[in-house]
């Protein structure tokens, strides 16, 4: 692979597409990202000599990170839902959970830094994805593109179907993503006879759950 550059003299002109009447499958029409001429290029274009960024402090950084995030702790200390895991299975469920019940305080609890699990690539680290029909319904719902072919379809890439999930997810005001936080253990009560039902996790940040052979706790008296 090498690019225009490396293969021509001349480069051609961008060519522009008409995205206008551009459709999913089931004919919902989809809606452009841009052209090439953007009102982000004409705002900021040839102006870079007196571009600068606004004046900010360290401590606004600080305050407006922590203070957000310690809420958020706060808000969903209780939750009527809590998704372990921000996979392409975990995401979907709570896409779905928030979407029909709005009123429902839905966690999600994701060990990694980055959500998504393994749902980058589509299998063998080749991009396209493979989705067997039924589910196809679901990628028409989040908005995805796919190509049909019978009784399965597949989107050109596997990040284009979580990116739209994650984004999507992320977006409702009801769902709260914990990345970098591991679920330790879980809460439990008891209910009935040698029975026990799960009310909640115990979660910790992931680097504290990763080293606690590293450390130790203290008791202050």
């Amino acid at each position: 692979m090498s690019p225009p550059a490396a293969l021509f003299t001349e480069i051609e002109p961008l060519t522009t597409f008409d995205t206008s009447n551009a459709k999913l499958e089931d004919g919902t029409k989809i809606q452009a990202i841009g052209t090439v001429h953007t009102k982000l290029l004409d705002e900021f274009g040839s102006k870079w000599e007196s571009f600068k960024f606004n004046p900010i402090r360290e401590s606004q950084v600080s305050r407006a990170m922590t203070g957000r995030y310690f809420n958020d702790l706060d808000t969903y200390a209780e939750s009527d839902v809590v998704v372990v895991g921000a996979g392409s299975c975990g995401l979907s469920t709570a896409y779905v959970l928030a979407k029909a019940r709005p009123d429902l305080k839905v966690a999600v609890i994701e060990a990694s830094v980055s959500p998504g699990g393994g749902c980058w690539l589509g299998g063998q680290l080749f991009s396209a994805m493979v989705i067997r029909k039924p589910a196809d319904s679901f990628l028409r719902d989040i908005g995805v593109p796919f190509e049909d072919e019978g009784n399965f379809v597949v989107v050109k890439h596997a990040a284009l179907f979580m990116s739209t999930l994650m984004s999507k997810v992320l977006a409702m005001p009801n769902v709260k993503l914990f990345n970098a936080t591991c679920v330790e253990d879980l809460v439990t009560r008891p209910a009935g006879q040698d029975a026990v039902r799960v009310v909640g996790v115990v979660t910790n940040w992931t680097l504290v759950t990763l080293h606690h052979d590293n450390h130790s706790c203290m008791d202050p008296k």
